[in-house]
């Protein structure tokens, strides 16, 4: 017997449709248009979304604590952070250990989309692993997951998880 190919969708596939890089970028991409699709009526991006997430386990962090647990670079989350306090779901308040620093937190508004969306966002990740069977699609978050964990610090961004004592101050010499 013959070795099959699975189909890619594409009679015409080359060999980046069988590296894992490419594959997980394609991936990436039908992610964020269904997410884009399902949450129109929210005028939400998946950023917004990540921020809003991580704040309602996470209220009151400062800016550069909430771009490590949503594994942004600190430039992107402080654009993301403006339009979002901007438009009323996040509001900034200074620290009282550090009046240079400021904490972030989820306003009503905030929380009242995120609970708006979730259903939505909840049919993104059904559709997306639609094409796979239940026991397929626990192995394969488990496996994204790990590949993510494993290599967290080759990312330009990785995840950071939430310090337990409130950023210390940095003085001039350590900018």
């Amino acid at each position: 017997m013959k070795n099959v190919k699975r189909s890619t969708g594409n009679p015409k596939t080359g060999a980046p449709y069988r590296m894992p890089g490419h594959l997980i970028r394609r991936c990436h991409q039908i992610s964020v248009a269904l997410f884009l699709e399902e949450c129109a009526p929210f005028e939400i991006t998946p950023q917004q979304y990540a921020v809003l997430g991580v704040l309602s386990d996470n209220d009151g962090v400062d800016q550069i604590t909430l771009a490590g647990l949503a594994a942004f670079n600190r430039t992107t989350a402080g654009e993301i952070i403006e339009r979002m306090e901007s438009a009323g779901l996040l509001e900034r308040r200074d620290n009282p250990h550090d009046r240079r620093v400021k904490n972030i937190f989820i306003t009503k508004e905030g929380r009242e989309l995120l609970a708006q969306v979730h259903g939505a966002v909840m049919r993104v990740q059904q559709r997306l692993l639609q094409p796979l069977r239940a026991a397929e699609r626990f192995k394969f978050i488990d496996f994204l997951a790990r590949i993510a964990s494993e290599n967290n610090e080759l990312s330009r961004a990785p995840l950071r998880p939430a310090r337990k004592e409130p950023r210390a101050s940095r003085s001039h010499d350590d900018a």
